[in-house]
């Protein structure tokens, strides 16, 4: 009885701290989607990325002139820039830019494949200051190099790990998971195999219906499995592992799991303290929210990132972005305040996926 009013008064508090967020809407993570070129044509990529479809359109000077202006409006040292993509080092003047991003203050972390990854690489991370690493890695030799369509891949990434293992300069050296229905009978052997790579944490995530994955929903989790997933998580949270084991940012996920798999409470930051700078410099929020053009912020080709930042996304912050007569009868609505804005339906005005539901789970 003494635990569950504890874990209530927590989850009070959260909801209080939740508010005050949303109304102080202070930016603390800035996505740079700096590239949708990429090697590999990953079976769930939330952005569609491929080889040589797209081309640079920010340029070095655009995007260091928003880093600037971001530097200049806000705190740099409470801003945290994530790049991603596509693959980020495909992008020649990266470190370039970086380097002069964290001249400001700013810390900065990438999300890579890992199959460009050499030592001269490493060495250009640690002149640009880069305090944290995500590689993929969804499994164990060919199940990651099949669903990442690209054989070598796993080999590539593995060694990606090692290199910055060895380098040691990093805050946080982490392998991302995607769980799909390929590898969720391999969660025991990934955990032996990352636990020994010197890696400070593993983050999985399951596979969300959006993008790439809407044309190979054979990869999709059953409600089960992604069950099966979170047990998994919850049991090796209670180890004393030097590598720590975490759930992504998506779902809330009932009284079972929550606080149980991830450090917080489920909360979904996007507009309110998380923000991005798209490929083509369009001002957005998450990058695996739907890109319509009416979410649509801005452009950092015209507008001030800050300024727009500051005056815009209202309907990002507005408590009932996500509300529909469903979710709002729900009990765990002002926990949950529909979900992920990354799986909502926007046409149908309903989540795509719920893990309280039984009518709209994976």
């Amino acid at each position: 009885m003494l635990k569950k009013i504890l874990k209530l008064g927590r989850q009070s508090l959260w909801l209080t701290h939740r508010e005050y967020l949303r109304e102080k809407h202070e930016l603390q993570y800035l996505f740079w989607e700096c590239t949708l070129n990429c090697n590999f044509k990953c079976k769930h990529c939330g952005s569609r990325a491929e080889e040589n479809v797209f081309v640079e359109v920010v340029s070095t000077e655009e995007i260091k002139k928003t880093f600037l202006d971001v530097a200049k409006n806000f705190d740099a040292k409470k801003i945290t820039i994530a790049i991603t993509g596509g693959e980020p080092l495909l992008r020649k003047d990266l470190f370039e830019v970086m380097k002069y991003a964290s001249s400001f203050g700013f810390q900065w972390g990438m999300v890579s494949n890992g199959f460009f990854i050499n030592q001269e690489v490493v060495e250009k991370a640690r002149e640009a200051k880069m305090m944290t690493v995500d590689i993929s890695i969804d499994g164990i030799g060919e199940i990651h190099d099949e669903f990442r369509n690209m054989k070598g891949a796993h080999n590539k990434a593995i060694n990606a790990v090692k290199l910055f293992a060895k380098a040691d300069f990093l805050n946080s050296l982490r392998i991302t998971t995607t769980i799909h229905s390929k590898n969720i009978d391999s969660l025991d052997e990934m955990y032996e195999y990352f636990s020994t790579l010197g890696i400070s944490d593993w983050r999985l995530l399951n596979v969300d219906p959006i993008g790439r994955t809407i044309c190979n929903d054979d990869i999709l989790l059953e409600k089960k499995q992604l069950e099966k997933l979170l047990r998994f998580i919850k049991n090796k949270r209670k180890t004393r592992s030097k590598m720590r084991v975490t759930f992504g940012c998506a779902y809330f996920l009932g009284d079972e799991f929550e606080e149980e798999v991830r450090n917080n409470l489920f909360y979904c930051g996007t507009g309110i303290n998380i923000g991005s700078i798209l490929h083509n410099g369009d001002i957005f929020v998450c990058p695996n929210v739907p890109r319509q053009n009416n979410l649509i912020q801005g452009n950092i080709k015209k507008d001030s990132f800050s300024d727009i930042w500051n005056n815009k996304f209202e309907f990002f912050r507005d408590k009932n972005r996500s509300a529909c007569e469903k979710c709002q009868k729900c009990d765990h609505w002002n926990e949950c305040l529909g979900g992920s804005l990354h799986t909502w339906d926007f046409e149908k005005k309903q989540p795509k996926v719920c893990f309280m539901d039984k009518d709209l789970h994976l």
